[in-house]
């Protein structure tokens, strides 16, 4: 097998042999490699290295940071360290449920090859869910695109192209699309943001694990699906590196080939196997092939076991003949398995993939197989041919590479309210920009791409609610809501203020539909970790997931890390923490939805009213800048308390998070959810009462103060809640039977109106102009 040569190499001539390899390992990190096997490198085992030691499948530069994150809790089954976590959901039948959610990002492949990049995105975070022995149930999309003003720039070909990708992909697996969200920001335009999130569904009795089980020495390890092909090689790499456009061609080579298709039979073969083994009570072990493919898999399979593996490649089905051992080895082919097994059961297992549901006959070159064992030696052989190829130290190859970057503490902002802006500007003048706004429009034309009802177990689907619920298992009334959340602007001001109020909208969105938060996922989007501010950047947002999270006690049971997004040039996305949350609600019939009830009932406003507009849309499109809302993280904490404590006594009847746009946004969005039934509108009051100022009444309708708006079924009990909850609540105005919104200013006059209609084709225009 042919070497790569190390050592007695100079530092120029080693660092010119990898770039022409295509390698990110660096210089020092060879030479670590020579050393420890005391002999240059096989080029398997160079490959191998630089899939397993990269950022992406290492996370040698952020682990230490993520240890500060809170992971558990009454709720957590199974928090971070396989290939997903898991929740509890609740009891059905005398057996105890489990919500299985993983997170993932493919952003370099999306912004180079948008429609597989996705696709392929979807595709992979599905198998993490799969994996845990689960029904998959659901996905969610928070995505983020740059400008897209002009028709035939690339940005809207991305921006376009990548929903069309995640669409056909999730369509065709038959899983609805539960949440997500957009933004658009031209510091995307070269480095375009896709996460994705699954859901699954498994008795907490039947979980399988992403290791080799106890005992387990001998066993085979299976692979099943796509036939082995070129595609996706390096991929691993290719994600821990910053993006060149100079290189676009030669990256599309580094993402993998979706099949849907395929994925859907693997999918309901493989539920079949857990059957099989649960029948006869096999424990078994199973993971999904992502970055480092085949090697990286059973390697991690096999190491988190405390086992080793021997794998032959000539034991594997490949698309092509002539591929060399470290593309069968390390390759990223998409729609591949790994199976660890008895060999008692192995046959079986063969027959319910190969004839049952006949992979060979859905695609070339498809089945599953045994490509190796597990061994009692701690140590990772391949072989191709009479050779071997590969023989390291497992726990080398697999185990904590740590790079101690350096950072500096993000200096703490202002949070007092600022002065007032925006007194010269008119409120009726402002408010259709803010709803036209791409932050705050309708992303209808996005989302109804999507299959939201495919399984039939949606309650409310994408975009008819704060977060989209379901009711995952058959004759119960447990409902799972979900929701994601991260806002870019905020990222732009300061990374630990945007992780914070992720997290706070993310469990404000699943509250406001009654749902009790059980568990939150992360990821955490990134520029390049070697330079200084992108770092501090990165650890300041860690820093405020783990404050936020510990303060509304809802801990992370599953995340990922995305660094290097920024260009050659050096441009870096926005500091972007994204955050999903889970929740669980006990009847699905006792869902809140955002839509009025009642004409006459009172509207009021949960939290603590903020005049600073710093990082709103509204800032945004009038050009002024000001100081962050304050976000008090004890207050929210109540706020969440006291919500569910007035939603169980029967107290609200409609809830709107205030997001992008404001608290005047937040109620149109409560009238639009009436235009398709019994259209009703709002009276909202002069802020001046309610906001404690009487010169910031524009600041007071548009400032983003991570609060919620509420339609009371009754004022009394309801106050009697807030106040023994220690929940702020002021009371903004009232439902009105006109579709319309008017503001009434001190002596109880409109001097503003907006028939709903008119709001409503200015909110819907922007995004169906992007996505037709």
């Amino acid at each position: 097998m042919p070497l790569f040569k190390v050592r007695g190499e100079s530092s120029g001539a080693l660092q010119s042999a990898a770039r022409r390899a295509g390698l990110a390992l660096r210089e020092d990190e060879l030479r670590r490699i020579a050393e420890e096997l005391g002999r240059d490198p096989t080029l398997v085992e160079v490959y191998a290295f630089d899939a397993q030691w990269s950022e992406h499948c290492s996370y040698k530069s952020s682990r230490r940071h993520l240890r500060k994150l809170p992971t558990s809790g009454p709720t957590v089954v199974l928090g971070p360290g396989q290939d997903s976590g898991i929740v509890h959901l609740g009891e059905h039948a005398g057996e105890r449920y489990g919500v299985v959610v993983a997170h993932e990002s493919h952003n370099h492949p999306s912004q180079v090859v948008p429609f597989e990049g996705a696709a392929t995105g979807i595709g992979g975070i599905v198998r993490d869910v799969l994996c845990m022995g689960a029904e998959v149930i659901g996905v969610a999309d928070p995505l983020r695109f740059g400008n897209v003003d002009e028709a035939d720039s690339h940005q809207r070909y991305v921006a376009t192209t990548v929903v069309d990708g995640i669409a056909a992909y999730g369509n065709a697996i038959g899983v609805p699309n539960l949440a997500g969200d957009v933004f658009f920001d031209e510091g995307f335009n070269e480095n375009c943001l896709v996460n994705v999130v699954a859901f699954g569904l498994v008795k907490e009795s039947q979980i399988i694990h992403s290791k080799a089980p106890p005992g387990s020495a001998g066993w085979d390890v299976v692979l099943v699906g796509k036939a082995t092909d070129a595609s996706g090689f390096g991929g691993a790499s290719f994600s821990s590196l910053a993006l060149d456009a100079e290189d676009a061609e030669a990256n599309k080579g580094a993402v993998q080939v979706p099949d849907p298709f395929l994925k859907n039979v693997i999918m309901r073969a493989s539920y079949r196997v857990f059957e099989y083994l649960r029948e006869r009570n096999i424990t078994a072990g199973f993971k999904d092939l992502g970055a480092g493919g085949i090697m990286g898999c059973t390697a991690e399979l096999c190491a988190a076991g405390g086992f080793g593996a021997i794998v032959d490649l000539d034991d594997v089905s490949t698309a092509q003949a002539g591929l060399p051992p470290f593309v069968i080895a390390i390759g990223e082919t998409q729609e591949r398995l790994a199976w660890v097994l008895p060999p008692e059961a192995t046959p079986d297992v063969l027959r319910i993939y190969n004839e049952e549901f006949s992979l060979p006959n859905v695609a070339r070159g498809a089945c599953a197989a045994v490509i190796g064992a597990v061994q009692t030696e701690p140590r990772y052989v391949m072989r191709s041919g009479n050779e071997v190829v590969m023989d390291v130290p497992i726990d080398f190859l697999t185990g904590t590479i740590h790079d101690e970057l350096t950072y500096e503490i993000e200096a703490p902002r202002t949070r007092d309210d600022g002065e007032a802006f925006l007194s010269g500007f008119d409120v009726a003048e402002t408010f259709e920009r803010v709803l036209a706004h791409r932050d705050v429009a309708s992303r209808e034309p996005l989302y109804r791409e999507y299959d939201a009802v495919v399984r039939g177990t949606t309650v409310l689907p994408r975009g008819c609610a704060a977060a989209g619920v379901i009711a995952p298992i058959p004759g119960s009334t447990l409902g799972l809501a979900v929701s994601v959340a991260g806002n870019p602007r905020y990222g732009r001001c300061s990374a630990r203020y945007a992780a914070e109020a992720a997290v706070v909208e993310a469990v404000n969105r699943i509250v406001c539909v009654g749902a009790r938060p059980t568990g939150l996922t992360d990821c955490l989007n990134f520029g390049n970790p070697q330079r200084t501010e992108h770092f501090s950047q990165f650890v300041a947002a860690v820093d405020g997931l783990a404050e936020a999270a510990s303060v509304l006690q809802v801990p992370f049971v599953s995340g990922n890390v995305s660094l290097y997004n920024e260009s050659k040039g050096g441009g870096a996305v926005p500091a972007s923490p994204i955050v999903g949350a889970l929740g669980t609600i006990d009847d699905v019939s006792r869902v809140v939805t955002p839509a009025f009830k009642r004409d006459g009932a009172a509207l009021y406003y949960i939290g603590r009213a903020r005049t600073a507009i710093g990082g709103s849309v509204v800032a945004g499109v009038l050009g002024v800048e000001d100081r962050l809302p304050p976000l008090d993280l004890e207050e929210q904490a109540r706020i969440v308390t006291a919500m569910l404590a007035a939603i169980d006594d029967g107290l609200i009847a409609a809830a709107h998070p205030v997001t992008s746009g404001g608290i005047l946004t937040a109620v149109a969005a409560m009238g639009f959810a009436t235009l398709r039934s019994r259209p009703m509108g709002a009276a909202l009051d002069d802020p001046s009462p309610w906001c404690g100022s009487e010169s910031a009444t524009v600041e007071a309708f548009f400032a983003e103060g991570h609060g919620i708006v509420v339609e009371a079924t009754s004022e009394d009990r309801f106050l009697q809640t807030m106040q023994e909850q220690g929940a702020p609540a002021s009371r903004i105005g009232e439902v009105s039977a006109r579709a319309e919104l008017h503001l009434l200013s001190a002596d109880f006059q409109a001097y503003a109106r907006f028939p709903l209609d008119r709001l409503h084709d200015a909110w819907s225009a922007p995004l169906r102009e992007v996505y037709g």
